[in-house]
């Protein structure tokens, strides 16, 4: 009995250590919700311009090298992700806020099909073009920023398309993502 009772110690100790606990995650894709963390990247720290190509969800090309010129909010979610629920309604009001003064784009990370994806951005009124990356392969292309699990996550490309900000977890509300791309839009 004093064994299974270590036992269970353990594994509670393990679970929680990883962050896999039932008080946090995303639903079974196994990944642990950011905490809202936002780092704000010195222009001299900024490192080189991302390079992402793919697909959209209607199987269309698409890229960040064309975005340039202008800041750029990518935003990292999943239809499975109930933290990306309760971040989309900032996203597309920050989007009205904002204006053609910035992209935004997403990266459906996750998903099995298109389907769900396109379910998703038709409730959420969401009209960008969102990347389909159902292997999640499309957050390598962001080293030192995203990771495989960072769903939902949200970056702020400079107008060089080098990172400027980055947001662990979801947005805290459509007034701080507002002010921190502005602040991008003002200072490159």
């Amino acid at each position: 009995m004093r064994r299974l009772a270590w036992l269970v110690v353990a594994v509670g100790l393990v679970l929680a250590a990883t962050g896999c606990t039932s008080l946090q995650g995303t639903g079974d894709k196994g990944y642990v919700t950011g905490d809202g963390a936002i780092r704000t990247i010195p222009m001299s720290d900024r490192g080189g311009a991302i390079s992402l190509s793919g697909r959209d969800l209607d199987g269309k090309p698409l890229s960040l090298e064309s975005m340039r010129g202008k800041p750029t909010v990518v935003t990292v979610w999943g239809s499975w992700c109930a933290s990306c629920r309760k971040d989309s309604p900032y996203l597309v009001e920050a989007q009205k806020k904002l204006g053609s003064k910035v992209n935004f784009v997403g990266i459906d990370s996750r998903d099995a099909g298109t389907a769900q994806a396109k379910a998703y951005n038709q409730r959420f009124g969401i009209g960008w073009p969102s990347f389909f990356s159902p292997g999640g392969e499309a957050l390598l292309a962001f080293p030192g920023v995203l990771t495989p699990n960072s769903v939902p996550a949200t970056v702020v490309l400079d107008a060089h398309g080098r990172p400027a900000v980055d947001i662990n977890g979801g947005v805290p509300s459509t007034l701080t993502l507002v002010q921190l791309v502005q602040d991008v839009v003002r200072h490159g």
